[in-house]
């Protein structure tokens, strides 16, 4: 309803506005003159004056005519969306309470700090981690006293064993002595108690050594066990903290570093763009509480929904673009309506919808592509797929540059030798395909036709054609009449 009020005031505003110019204020002797030059004023014509204050003020593009395959063109609404890996959460991983370091939508890179936490549960981490230390230490400490230990055992081991021997010796020459007969029993009965003294002290080493060995692997397993139950503790300390082993454990003063960290900083694993905070600064929160949410806006995919009848003309990976909303395309370059499109390989969903007859089709950018700005979640569009057929491309222009006057449907083409003019033309049109439509005569390709601002001047020549005149550079319009 609104837009038929606007369409219907459009003319009576616009005539109010012509009133006001007064005859481009001539002057009562330039009225006279031109009533009795009446005879002679100039031939009517469909040129309308464009110049630069006037497309400025109308705000007036261009298109160009281009050739499109627009008949096997077919076009498919749908929205963009957020990949699933374009969302993380942040959650928390120890219950404590959160200073925030970010705000909502504001733009953060890798290693971004988005929160500390300040738990009481890190304080024991940090208190078993320095057990675990000590244990280490001292398992450490006591393999390494083993070592002289083995050593003085071994020397005295080697002395008793040469007493061994040297005994063994000379109890078996004294025996043979008093075979012969010269040497008394009792020398040999003293040499064979020396002898079983020695085997005694050996015997008594030989334990030594068995208790000193058993005592090293008691002591390695210590040092196993102490060195294992800190590197698991290290581990827990570098997932809540984000930081590695090394840097953990790097000397800060004489202290490794774990001890000296007071609160948990959590930094970004990706840049992107804080999407929410769940939580207000100083809350305490319990283990796993959401506390941001960030999201990677280029991270986007194009999904469409299309009828189960059009699957025949579809393939998967196939070859199709994403064209701009209405409004979407960039200002800075406004002479072509397809100056900004995302291609992509088409994908086909798995299954479709039995009840409503459709199935979803899927356009992910092309890797490496720059996305435009309209190119984010929840943006509506259109998917443009170009199907396989026999007909050839045609000049073709935007839809939106046809306007409607009454039966007739006009376009304004801008006059290949005076830039600052355009022509009314009664459009030769053929078929469309929603955005683009086959214009059958009357221009070229690389013409221009204009494409904003086409209703504001078939308002002016509405009703007049092929009467020709200029707009002033407050955007008024007058006749040539003058």
């Amino acid at each position: 309803m609104i837009r038929f009020l606007s369409t219907r005031l459009m003319p009576a505003a616009l005539a109010a506005s012509l009133a006001v110019v007064v005859a481009c204020e001539r002057t009562p002797a330039e009225g006279g003159a031109a009533a009795k030059a009446g005879a002679s004023s100039p031939a009517p014509t469909n040129r309308i004056d464009i110049g630069p204050a006037v497309r400025r003020n109308l705000g007036i593009t261009f298109a160009k005519v281009e050739e499109r395959p627009v008949a096997r063109t077919m076009r498919v609404p749908g929205r963009f969306e957020l990949l699933p890996t374009a969302k993380r959460e942040y959650r928390a991983p120890v219950p404590g309470q959160i200073e925030l370091f970010v705000k909502q939508y504001q733009p953060i890179d890798a290693a971004t700090i988005l929160y500390a936490i300040d738990s009481p549960r890190w304080r024991e981490l940090q208190r078993d981690l320095a057990d675990a230390q000590a244990q280490m230490a001292l398992a450490q400490a006591s393999v390494d006293s083993i070592g002289p230990f083995m050593e003085a055992h071994e020397a005295h081991h080697r002395e008793v064993q040469n007493a061994v021997d040297l005994w063994s010796k000379r109890v078996a020459k004294l025996e043979e002595l008093e075979a012969a007969g010269g040497a008394s029993g009792e020398e040999v009965a003293a040499a064979k108690a020396s002898l079983a003294s020695a085997r005694t002290d050996l015997a008594e080493t030989l334990e030594k050594e068995a208790e000193l060995e058993a005592r090293t692997r008691d002591s390695e397993a210590q040092l196993r066990a102490a060195t294992a139950r800190r590197a698991i503790l290290l581990k827990g300390a570098s997932s809540l903290t984000g930081l590695g082993e090394a840097e953990l454990t790097r000397l800060d003063d004489g202290r490794p570093r774990w001890q000296s960290i007071e609160r948990i900083q959590v930094p970004a694993l990706a840049p992107g763009i804080v999407e929410s905070l769940p939580v207000t600064n100083g809350a305490f929160v319990d283990e796993h509480a959401r506390i941001v949410d960030t999201v990677q806006p280029d991270e986007v995919r194009f999904r469409a929904t299309a009828l189960q009848g059009d699957l025949g003309r579809l393939a998967q990976g196939q070859r199709a673009t994403v064209v701009a909303p209405q409004g979407g395309a960039s200002a800075a370059s406004p002479s072509s309506a397809s100056s900004e499109t995302i291609a992509g390989s088409l994908s086909i969903a798995p299954t479709a919808d039995p009840e409503r007859r459709t199935i979803e089709l899927l356009l992910a950018p092309d890797a490496g592509a720059s996305l435009p700005s309209w190119a984010r979640a929840g943006i509506s569009g259109f998917l443009e797929v170009v199907t396989e057929g026999t007909e050839k491309p045609e000049l073709a222009i935007p839809l939106a540059s046809v306007v409607r006057d009454g039966a007739q449907r006009l376009v304004f083409r801008r006059d290949p030798a005076n830039p600052d003019k355009a022509i009314r033309m009664d459009a030769d049109l053929g078929v469309d395909d929603g955005r683009w439509i086959v214009i059958k005569s009357g221009v070229r390709e690389g013409d221009e036709v204009v494409l904003d601002g086409v209703y504001q001047l078939m308002l002016a020549m509405s009703g007049s054609a092929p009467k020709g005149g200029h707009f002033h550079a407050d955007g008024t319009f007058h006749e040539d009449e003058h």
